[in-house]
């Protein structure tokens, strides 16, 4: 009865419709246009190997999931989610599975931070205080060893002014309580409630900005401005930085600048109540070190836009931040950056800078030579050197639950890997992921 109601040429129709309903849909679920992997020059064959090597670790219970994203030309040649969306659950990873982070904020603190450079606002060679007026007179702790053995420690004047650009590649002196081995620092920081030993680490959620910034200014700076790079509390300065001079959160920032040009519905610095169960999940136990790695409350708005480890996103928005990285600060239309800006922040930001107490390589892939940092991503300056896949002029970052992504500029290629697993073994799947994409690449 409901066929009588239509001529063929009506069925014709509607038939039509539903396909492009049908075709719609499926295209908004990919976060880029698709391809088959020949035609922009990778392996199908080749590229199952990541799928298989993914699968195999969580058969072998030494991961619990994960969304693979992987685009060559502006192409999307792998999408894959793997594993389970939560170890307790029996619930399959989706491919929209939102992710904590963590220091996969940084990139999107420092392009917010180079979009007011543009702007004519901020300059690199500012000095913070312009800004925060709280780094005004900074003090350095000294590491002094003794004829005994023994270290103590001199407390002294900075010798310049922190600058903007100190905060981008980290050589601002600032340190992370987790990482630093100066122990006034570490001390200062315990002081100032921003490193809760034996707490969740890396969260500074739970201060706001104004307190945040009093107490990273009160402590002492590991390192003379400008002289050695130490991964830090640089990036959240320089989100606060981004509020000072924009006036507005960096939330709010970003989402006007990046988020909302770029189509990141998912990407901020909480998840709705609504969206909650699409939240991915680590092991309660972490099955290399049997230690638990306790992951941030992103349940409810945090009191400051941590542009250091504050932020959750996932694979199909990232994988669309790095296709504009790439494509020269530009996608489907809407220009966030210059390319000239692009080239900049992936330029080498450090020269002969030593580093403390590992390398920006070592420190990432534990391949401690081959590699750079530029402003806001670690960026590999040889070909040789590094013990990953890879080309020069490529840049990355990663974050402290298991999450990777990187860009090079010379193959045209963009990766995400989005996980939820602390501890030790990250830097070794972020090297499995680089070496399997690598070879995945036939011409």
């Amino acid at each position: 009865m409901y066929l009588n109601k239509y001529s063929k040429f009506d069925l014709n129709k509607v038939l039509v419709s539903v396909f492009l309903i049908l075709f719609s849909v499926f295209s908004w679920a990919n976060p880029l246009p698709q391809a088959k992997p020949e035609e922009v020059g990778m392996s199908s064959e080749r590229l199952k190997k990541v799928k298989t090597y993914f699968d195999g670790e969580v058969a072998a219970g030494r991961l619990p999931g994960g969304v693979i994203a992987i685009a060559r030309q502006g192409k999307l040649v792998m999408y894959e989610s793997f594993g389970k969306h939560n170890p307790t659950s029996s619930s399959a990873m989706p491919k929209d599975a939102i992710f904590r982070i963590y220091s996969m904020t940084k990139p999107l603190a420092s392009v917010a931070a180079m979009a007011l450079i543009e702007d004519g606002v901020i300059q690199l060679t500012d000095p913070v205080s312009k800004w925060l007026p709280e780094f005004a007179s900074m003090k350095v702790s000294i590491p002094i060893k003794g004829t005994d053995g023994k270290t103590t420690y001199e407390i002294i004047p900075a010798a310049r002014p922190i600058l903007v650009q100190d905060l981008f590649r980290h050589t601002s002196g600032l340190a992370y309580g987790e990482i630093t081995q100066n122990e006034p620092v570490k001390q200062a920081y315990v002081v100032a409630g921003i490193y809760k030993p034996g707490k969740n680490e890396y969260d500074s959620r739970d201060m706001t900005p104004a307190e945040q910034v009093t107490g990273v200014a009160k402590a002492p700076l590991a390192h003379q401005p400008g002289m050695i790079w130490e991964y830090s509390f640089a990036s959240d300065i320089l989100g606060r930085v981004v509020e000072s001079a924009s006036k507005k959160s960096l939330g709010v920032f970003l989402q006007e600048r990046v988020f909302k040009p770029l189509k990141m519905s998912d990407t901020g610095f909480y998840i709705p109540s609504s969206n909650l169960k699409r939240l991915a999940e680590p092991f309660e136990i972490d099955p290399w070190t049997k230690q638990k790695f306790p992951l941030m409350d992103v349940s409810m708005p945090p009191k400051n836009d941590s542009g250091g480890a504050g932020a959750v996103s996932t694979a199909s928005d990232y994988i669309r931040f790095g296709q504009m990285l790439l494509n020269g600060g530009v996608l489907d239309g809407s220009q966030v950056l210059s390319p000239t800006t692009i080239r900049l922040m992936a330029s080498d930001h450090l020269g002969d800078r030593k580093s403390n107490p590992l390398t920006p390589g070592g420190l990432l892939l534990g391949t401690p030579e081959g590699y750079t940092f530029g402003l806001g991503f670690l960026v590999r300056d040889k070909t040789g050197m590094a013990g990953v896949h890879g080309s020069i002029g490529e840049f990355m970052w990663a974050g402290y639950a298991g999450t990777f992504f990187w860009v090079d500029p010379s193959l045209q290629l963009v990766a995400v890997l989005m996980t939820q697993q602390s501890g030790p073994s990250r830097g070794f799947y972020r090297k499995s992921m680089k070496n399997l994409v690598g070879q995945a690449v036939i011409k």
